[in-house]
C-alpha cells in the first residue's frame, strides 16, 4: 500500500466521525420538542402550538414530546441513541441570524478559526488525510474554518472525471510541483489530488443503503447518504457538517415547520438505519441552531428571532432515551425580552462530551475563556 492511500486510511479499521449538522435561520425549539407538561405553553401559543392529541409522546417522559413529523426519531431515542436538550444557546443575546451563527460556530469572540478546525488540531498523534473533513455545500461552514484539511463538495460527483482521471491528476501533479516553494498552494494541491483519487475509488453509483433505510432527494438527505457512504468506505472521515437550511419562520410558520421537520426527521432516520449498529457505534451527530423562537405568534402566523432552542445528539455511546434541560417554565417573568425562551444550558457543554468522545483531550484550545461544565452524555 503506497504512503498517500495509507494516509487516507489514517485512523485505522476503527475510526470515530463526527456529523454536525446546522438548522440555519433559528429553528423554534418549541415546535420540535413541545413542553407538553406546560400548561402556559398551550395557552400562550393557541394558535401554533403541536397538537396535543398529535404531539409524539415519549415513554419515561412527562414534561416534553416531539412534533409528529419527528416521529422517526424514536426509533433512536428507544434505543438509547438519542438525547435531546432543550433551552439551549449561546450565551449572546444578539437577534441577528449573521451574528448569532459566526459567534456560534467560531465557538466565541475573536477567536481564530471555527471550533470544529481547532478541534482538528487539537488531537495529539491524529493526522487527517484529504478527507479527514468533508462539507456538504457550497462553501466550508465558519466552525470548519482552520482545520488542517477541509473538502467542501455539494455531491461526491463533483469529483467525477470519468476516463479522464489520470491525465488530469498527472497535470495537476505536475503544475503543483512547479510551486513547490509556495508551501500553502502546494499542500492544498496535493490535498486536491488525494481528494481525487480516494472519491474515484469509491463506487458512487451501486451504494445501496442497508436495514431498508430510505433517503429523500432532498439535498440534506442527499449530504447524509454520502457521509454514510464515506464512512462505509472508510476513507478517514474524522468530521462532516450538513446544513439545513431555511428554519427562519417569520412567515405561517405550520407550513413552513412542516416540510423542514420532515426532512430533518427522514434524514436521520435514514442515516440511522443506514449505519446500523455495527457503524453508528463510532458515529456521533450533532444538531444546533443558532437561536430559537420567540413564544408569541406575530401578525404574520409566525414567531420572531428568540434565544433556547434545542440540541440534538445521536450516536453510539450517547446516553440517550433522555430530554435534558433545565427547564423555568414559560411564567412571563421567566421568559426573556419580549417572550423568549431563556437559554439555561451552553451549547459548549454539549459538544465538549462529544469532542472528547472523538479523541480531543485538551479542550482549553477548542473553546477559549469560557469555563465549561459539561453535560454527561
Amino acid at each position: 500500500m503506497n504512503q498517500v492511500w495509507g494516509t487516507i486510511t489514517g485512523n485505522g479499521d476503527n475510526p470515530r466521525t463526527l456529523v454536525v449538522v446546522f438548522l440555519r435561520g433559528g429553528a423554534d425549539g418549541l415546535t420540535l420538542v413541545p413542553p407538553i407538561g406546560d400548561s402556559d405553553y398551550w395557552r400562550k401559543r393557541p394558535v401554533l402550538a403541536v397538537n396535543e392529541n398529535t404531539v409524539v409522546r415519549l415513554e419515561g417522559e412527562k414534561r416534553f414530546g416531539l412534533h409528529p413529523l419527528l416521529a422517526g426519531l424514536t426509533e433512536p431515542y428507544s434505543n438509547g441513541d438519542l438525547a435531546v436538550i432543550h433551552c439551549v444557546g449561546s450565551e449572546d443575546s444578539t437577534r441577528s441570524h449573521f451574528e448569532a451563527q459566526d459567534l456560534m460556530e467560531h465557538g466565541g469572540v475573536n477567536t481564530p478559526g471555527g471550533w470544529l478546525g481547532r478541534f482538528l488540531r487539537a488531537r495529539p498523534g491524529i493526522r487527517g488525510g484529504p478527507l479527514s473533513a468533508v462539507a456538504f455545500g457550497k462553501s466550508i461552514p465558519e466552525c470548519l474554518r482552520g482545520a488542517p484539511s477541509v473538502t467542501a463538495l455539494q455531491s461526491l460527483d463533483d469529483f467525477s472525471l470519468g476516463s479522464n482521471i489520470g491525465q488530469f491528476i498527472e497535470q495537476l501533479d505536475s503544475l503543483y510541483g512547479c510551486w513547490g516553494k509556495d508551501v500553502a498552494l502546494h499542500s492544498a494541491g496535493m490535498d486536491t489530488i488525494k481528494a481525487i483519487r480516494c472519491i474515484e475509488k469509491l463506487d458512487r453509483k451501486s451504494y445501496q443503503p442497508e436495514h431498508g433505510a430510505e433517503y429523500s432527494d432532498h439535498p440534506f438527505s442527499r449530504g447524509l447518504s454520502q457521509v454514510a457512504q464515506l464512512i462505509k468506505a472508510k476513507v478517514g472521515l474524522d468530521v462532516a457538517s450538513v446544513d439545513l437550511n431555511g428554519w427562519d419562520s417569520h412567515w405561517a410558520q405550520d407550513i413552513l415547520m412542516d416540510q423542514l421537520i420532515s426532512e430533518l426527521s427522514q434524514g436521520l432516520q435514514a442515516f440511522y438505519r443506514d449505519l446500523g449498529q455495527k457503524w453508528m457505534e463510532t458515529v456521533s451527530v450533532v444538531v444546533m441552531t443558532e437561536f430559537g423562537r420567540r413564544l408569541y405568534m406575530n401578525s404574520s402566523l409566525g414567531t420572531d428571532h428568540g434565544r433556547g432552542s434545542v440540541m440534538f445528539v445521536m450516536g453510539g455511546g450517547v446516553k440517550g432515551g433522555r430530554i435534558l434541560s433545565d427547564w423555568k417554565g414559560l411564567k412571563d417573568d421567566v421568559l426573556e425580552g419580549r417572550g423568549d425562551l431563556p437559554v439555561t444550558t451552553n451549547y459548549r457543554n454539549v459538544l465538549v462530551p462529544i469532542l472528547e468522545r472523538h479523541g480531543a483531550h485538551d479542550l482549553s484550545g477548542v473553546f477559549l475563556e469560557y469555563e465549561l461544565s459539561p453535560l454527561l452524555l
